[in-house]
Order: C-alpha cells, then structure tokens, then sequence
C-alpha cells in the first residue's frame, strides 16, 4: 500500500542547473549540490564522521545511515519518513526511527516547475508525471516501461493555470479592494451618525436637566401658594366660588323638577278626563259595585277641589331664575371675582414692581419661605379638587418629553456604538455584505446564506424552510485539501470560518449549528454543503472579501493509498 510522497519545491532555484549536469549525482536537489561538489569522496550529511567513496553514491547500496549517498535510486526508501514502516537493517541508532536527511528525488523538469519525489516511487515501473513529468525517476526501465519527457506539454499547461489562476486573484483583489472601500465608507458613516447622535444625547440631557429644574421649580413654587380655588381673593374669593358652584348646582335642579312636574300633570289631566268619561257614561241601573264606588270616589274628589284654583307660580317666573347668571340678571359675579385684592394677593403682586435681579431674588427666597412654612406645617399645602395646576402639569409633560426624547436617541446610540465594535473580519471587509444573501443547491435542497444573519435549508418540493443558524462570531482554522482544477475549494493553510448556532431544533437532536468555511473567490458562491454529522453543517463558500487569507497554493505531491 502506497501513501504520500515526498515535499515538492518550485525549480526557480539558480542552481537548479547544477543540479542536472552531468557533474552531479542522479537525484541530487539543487539545496544539496554543495554536499556532492567533492569528485573523490563522499561525506553523509547527517552523519560528517562516516565518509565514503565517490564511486559508492547511488551504487544502489544504502551505505549512509541517513540514505544521503543514494539520491538517485530506491535503496534507501525504507528510511523514507513517507515510507512505511519497517526494520532498518545496519542502523546506527538500531531502530526504524533514522531521519532520512534527503526529502526525496529531485526531478529536474526541464520546461516546467522541478519538484521532489519520495524515494519508493523511484524505479517503480510507474510513471509519475504529475511530479516527475521528465521520466526521470524510471531511468531503469523497470518492467519494460520507458518514460517518455512531457515537461513541454505539463509545463505549458500549468502556465496556462497558473495565468489564469493569477489573473483570477487578480480581479478578486480587486473587488475585495472594493468592498473594503465600501466597507470603510459604511464604517464612517456608522461613525458620524455616533458623533450626531453623541451631540443630540449631551443637548437632550441638557435639556432634561433644564425641565427637570424648572418642574421642581413650579411644584415648590406652587406648593407654596396659599390655597386658591375658582375665586381669587383669599377666603372671600374660596366663598364666591363655592357660592357659585352651589348656586348653579341648584339652578340645574331646578329645571329637572320642572320637567317632571310638567309630566305628572299630564298624566293627572288623562286620568281625570278618564274619569269624568266614566261618570257621565255609565249607566246608573248597572249593578256594579265597583263602577259604583269609583264614580263615589270621583265625585268625592272633584267636589273637594277649590272652585278658584290658587296663585300658581308662573312659569315665566321660574325661566327668570334658570337664566344664567350675568350683568343684567341673576348675580353678576364678576363683582366679587374680580373686587379689591387680598392681603395674599398683595403678597403675590407687589413684587411686579421691583426692579428684575431684585424681583428674580425676593421671588425665590419667598418661594423657599412658602415652601418651609409648609413643611414645618406653619402653612397648609395647597389643596385643589381638581388634582395639580395646569402649570405644573404642563411642566410635567414637559419634563417627560425631554425625559424620553433623550431615552430613545441614547438607545440609538447605544445601538450604534455595538453596531461599530462588531468583529466584520479584517479590514472590515465583510461589513459591506452584512444582510446580503447568496444560496446553491444540494440534492433536495437549497442551501442559503445570509453574511451576517442566518443560514436556511429550503426544500425544493415546497416543504418549508428550515433554520440551520444564527450568526455568533467569526473563527479562524486550518484547512488541508487539494487545490482543484475548477479554482472551487479551500486548499491549504489558515481559513476564516463564520460560525451560525442556536438554528432550529432538529427532531429529537440538538439545535442545528453551520460552519462557513471561506475561500477566495471572484464572486460571492455557495460551493458545497454537507451535513458533517447529525444538524451539524459544513458550509464551503467562495468570496472576495475572504481573499486576504489566501495562501499561494503548494507543489502537488503525490498521494497514493
């Protein structure tokens, strides 16, 4: 059973030329061509003290414990660290664990790019042209087989790739030139908004400050007036007003009761219309005592009524006391309301009269006068029926305004500030694709991805769409896979990860989690997605933005099981 090869290095080595001349050993790398310049001895290079002949390397014997004097052949394979494992017969150390100091045989590929080949490939029978596209490495011809030179046609082919391969990174750096670029654009938009949002909260808090000052200013103002209700004057202002109050309570009770003396008279009337009918239709001979007794009773009735009826209250006098009242009826209240002010109303006034700083000045030491006589209970408070001023409302609103304004803009800059500290990968760079989705297609389903927010697994035959995540963090790890020839995979080396969990839970399992692996590509591309174990997904995606972490892919080496 064969397993991996030998490392491959590129042949753009100035003594890459040495090394295929005819002065040098078969097999020698152009890094080791300073250990074979000697044309009678042979040192091994991991072992100085033992020296050979010159004749001994690659005679085909392994005579260096390392396996330095047989660049060239197989002889040495078994010490091989890509080898499999096996006894080491005349090692110094007397186990299999000998470091082979040669990472193989060198394949000069004239015409393309030279590359090592691990040593049990050599003289195999088998042309290993992917590495070895020269056919060196069979120059015995084992097996009959002959290895024909296509250096020309692998070397033009792989210039061919590798063109296109460039002029592809070429054009993904430069749209991830782009998103950069807008994603510096968005970042300092993100970052002016905070600054106007910063302004607009500090004047808000100014201005909660300010109504807040004058709202406790009203309140105390207020608490310390000396009770006031409808009328104005002090205690004989409070009488008018209750006075009033009572007045036009009444006034309201009196037109009720009209109303519901005019509908009992009406239904007097009807009754004894009823009853006049009944006394003068009956017919006396009617053995009836009921009838008898009503018409006695009526008579009874009409007879007890006086033949003058009395001084009734007339109506138009009544409707002269619901009038309301004004100047030319009723009580003109306004005679009391607006009459000679009071001792408190004095107090309240005369300090119009002052000159401002002084006014400003006596106004809140008498303020903080009222105030501690109310809290001392030198003074009541000030009792209203109908709850608080309409000024220290208004003050209020006013306080609450400025009190949630300044609540909503610091949330929108709270939300800001997280919005700019969030991890957008290097440079930024994927803060330009926040929102935006891409999807492909496996099997039954479409797969989708949204940068930034979720992945879902949509069923092609209508079934619904199922979460498979929700964006948490960004992760970095390494990658080892073969470059493909479509340009569609990770290949090998640090790769930025996007990691989705808390997806929908799957039937009697966990909640379904995404691993996004990026590669670099010209387009945003969905490339593979499987379901690496149960609600576990592997997600392969190909993005500019992921560019920047692309490593130069490495020299194919040979990979055989």
């Amino acid at each position: 059973m064969r397993r991996t090869g030998a490392l491959a290095l590129l042949g753009a080595i100035a003594h890459g030329s040495l090394a295929a001349s005819e002065s040098l050993p078969r097999g020698v790398g152009p890094e080791f061509v300073k250990f074979f310049e000697s044309k009678t001895t042979f040192t091994c290079i991991g072992i100085p003290s033992i020296t050979l002949k010159a004749s001994q390397v690659n005679d085909n014997s392994c005579d260096c414990p390392d396996g330095s004097d047989e660049p060239g052949t197989a002889a040495c394979a078994n010490i091989d660290p890509l080898s499999p494992e096996q006894p080491l017969p005349g090692s110094v150390t007397g186990t299999t664990n000998t470091t082979a100091a040669l990472p193989g045989f060198w394949c000069v590929n004239a015409g393309h790019v030279g590359s090592y080949l691990a040593f049990m490939y050599v003289n195999d029978g088998v042309c290993d042209y992917e590495l070895c596209c020269d056919g060196s490495d069979e120059n015995t011809h084992a097996g009959g087989v002959q290895c024909e030179n296509r250096c020309d046609a692998i070397g033009k082919e792989y210039r061919r790739l590798e063109e296109q391969r460039r002029q592809n990174k070429e054009r993904s750096a430069k749209k991830r030139r782009t998103l950069v670029k807008e994603s510096r654009e968005l970042r300092r938009r993100v970052e002016v908004k905070i600054a106007n949002l910063k302004t607009e909260v500090r004047d808000l808090d100014a201005k909660k400050a300010e109504m807040q000052a004058k709202f406790d200013e009203v309140e105390r103002s207020e608490r310390g007036k000396v009770v006031k209700s409808e009328g104005q004057g002090g205690k004989l202002g409070v009488l008018v007003g209750l006075a009033k109050s009572r007045v036009n309570e009444l006034r309201n009770t009196l037109d009720k009761v009209m109303d519901q003396r005019d509908d009992l008279q009406d239904k007097v009337d009807q009754l004894e219309d009823i009853l006049t009918k009944l006394k003068e239709e009956y017919n006396p001979n009617f053995n009836d005592e009921g009838v008898k007794a009503a018409v006695k009773a009526w008579e009874d009735y009409a007879a007890g009524q006086p033949s003058e009826p009395k001084g009734d209250l007339a109506d138009s006098d009544i409707m002269e006391v619901l009038k309301e009242d004004s100047e030319t009826s009723g009580i003109n209240w306004a005679e009391f309301e607006t009459g000679e002010a009071s001792d408190v109303d004095v107090v309240y006034n005369w300090e119009a009269y002052l000159p401002v700083p002084v006014r400003d000045y006596v106004h809140q030491k008498l303020n903080l006068l009222r105030v501690w006589a109310i809290e001392n209970g030198i003074l009541a408070d000030n009792p209203t029926s109908g709850g608080e001023s309409r000024l220290v409302t208004a003050a209020r609103e006013a306080r609450d305004s400025a009190t949630n304004a300044h609540s909503v803009k610091l949330g929108q800059l709270e939300e800001e500030q997280r919005e700019l500290e969030k991890d957008y990968g290097p440079d930024d760079v994927f803060r330009a694709l926040k929102g935006k989705c891409i999807s492909g297609e496996a099997g039954e389903y479409d797969y989708e991805l949204c940068w930034f927010d979720k992945t879902t697994q949509k069923s092609k035959k209508g079934h619904g769409n199922t979460n498979m995540g929700n964006f948490v963090r960004i992760d970095k790890e390494f990658v080892d896979e073969e470059e493909r020839l479509d340009g569609k995979g990770l290949g090998k080396g640090q790769r930025l990860v996007l990691r989705y969990e808390n997806g929908q839970g799957c039937w009697n399992g966990p909640n379904r989690r995404t691993d996004v692996y990026l590669g670099c590509a010209e387009t945003d591309e969905v490339w593979r997605t499987v379901e690496a174990e149960k609600c576990v997904y592997r997600m392969e995606v190909g993005s500019p933005a992921a560019c920047e972490d692309v490593q130069e892919p490495g020299v194919p080496i040979k990979d055989e099981l």
